[in-house]
């Protein structure tokens, strides 16, 4: 296997798999732009720095015993053909794989899946073609809605979630994410608070807050989801 273009990794984790302690590899390259992106290093593909896979492979076979998993992140995990090929070497050594993915290539999700035991799915916001191209740049709301029902379909555990950015989405914009999740039957949507970027000069605390205290809103959610919660 041709090695993947690592941009960085977290050797533990208790946060990015649910209930699983998880080493989380950041993968480069993501073809979108969100304006909220802690990761945006990761974006361009191709930095060499270094990282050796095959001694992140002798590194987890230390770690049995001490971590369950191994979750996959990025930038967006979909843009390297190599995926599939690194899952199974590391699900061969005895651990649960994670996905963080927002959908951009289903052909590929479609060849992962059956290796994954968990996906994070980040919604960026409406189904609605201007809104999403508004957030991620290229217009890739069909390769989201593709991907999002390969993932209903497979039976496999995941949850939606959706960073709330003032900048880009307002409360009714949550309302109307929440309504085509619930259509869809998802059981698991999380709000995740925004925190400034560095060079978000404009966003308030309060204006990071509003959708967190909004009681109707909550309210929806809590009684749409079987599972939801806010993430700060």
């Amino acid at each position: 296997m041709s090695e993947l273009i690592i941009g960085g990794v977290e050797t533990f984790s208790t946060v990015d798999f649910p209930g699983q302690l998880a080493a989380v590899v950041f993968m480069q390259g993501c073809p979108w732009r969100c304006p909220f992106c802690y990761n945006s290093s990761l974006q361009e593909i191709g930095k060499d720095n270094g990282f050796v896979w095959s001694k992140f492979l002798e590194f987890l076979q230390k770690r049995h015993g001490v971590l369950d998993a191994v979750v996959f992140s990025g930038g967006e995990p979909l843009v390297q053909d190599n995926l599939s090929e690194a899952v199974q070497e590391v699900k061969e050594l005895g651990f649960k794989i994670g996905l963080h993915t927002g959908g951009y290539r289903p052909q590929h999700l479609q060849k992962v899946l059956p290796l994954v035991d968990w996906v994070g799915f980040d919604i960026k916001a409406p189904f609605e073609k201007g809104k999403y191209q508004k957030v991620t740049g290229p217009d890739h709301l069909h390769n989201v809605l593709q991907s999002l029902d390969l993932l209903i379909n497979s039976g496999k555990e995941f949850e939606c979630r959706t960073t709330c950015d003032p900048r880009i989405l307002e409360v009714e914009d949550i309302y109307k994410i929440a309504k085509a999740l619930k259509e869809k039957g998802i059981k698991k949507y999380f709000l995740q608070k925004y925190r400034p970027i560095e060079n978000d000069k404009v966003s308030t605390e309060a204006d990071c807050e509003k959708f967190f205290q909004d009681d109707d809103l909550l309210k929806f959610l809590q009684e749409a989801f079987t599972e939801f919660a806010v993430r700060k």
